[in-house]
């Protein structure tokens, strides 16, 4: 890989994961609130919402911790199995799942989204805002995730495998 594309892809990841990590700690703010309030005044609008509400305060939690842990590997790190290519597929991967399925399931739950001129329920914006960045977390996770395989397929071919590091130090 040339010189200039790795200084991109350096400056990229920092940028991506540091975008995640703040969109996921919106995220998880959000839900830790709703979880707080609901808790508080047992007012859930349904088991299902309550359920899904906690299940995205893991998957902000996870997410926010993670972005920085990859963002710290990759900087000082960036040879080490631990912070490979494969290693940041599976990751992503797996956090991909779990915020489309908290996301997904969420806005099953709330019928799509709320409409808080006719919903009587407690934290209706809270509700939609979750669902909102559930999504802005996963459409960029999805990014991230064709990125990492396609760095994967680029190292693959030329010999590397997926083993190897994001980029060259």
């Amino acid at each position: 890989m040339s010189a200039p594309a790795e200084a991109h892809i350096k400056r990229g990841h920092v940028i991506t994961f540091s975008l995640l990590a703040l969109f996921s700690l919106i995220e998880w703010i959000i839900a830790a609130a709703l979880v707080s309030y609901y808790n508080k005044d047992h007012n859930y609008p349904s088991n299902s919402v309550r359920d899904r509400v906690r299940f995205l305060l893991f998957a902000g939690l996870w997410t926010f911790v993670f972005s920085f842990v990859y963002i710290a590997g990759f900087l000082t790190a960036a040879t080490n199995f631990l912070f490979s290519i494969a290693s940041h597929v599976v990751w992503l991967f797996v956090t991909w799942v779990f915020q489309l399925a908290g996301t997904a399931a969420l806005s099953s739950a709330l019928g799509g989204s709320l409409d808080c001129s006719f919903y009587n329920g407690p934290h209706c914006s809270q509700l939609n805002a979750l669902e909102a960045f559930g999504w802005i977390c996963w459409i960029l996770l999805t990014f991230m995730l064709a990125f990492a395989v396609w760095i994967g397929a680029r190292s693959a071919r030329s010999g590397n495998g997926f083993g190897g590091a994001v980029v060259s130090v």
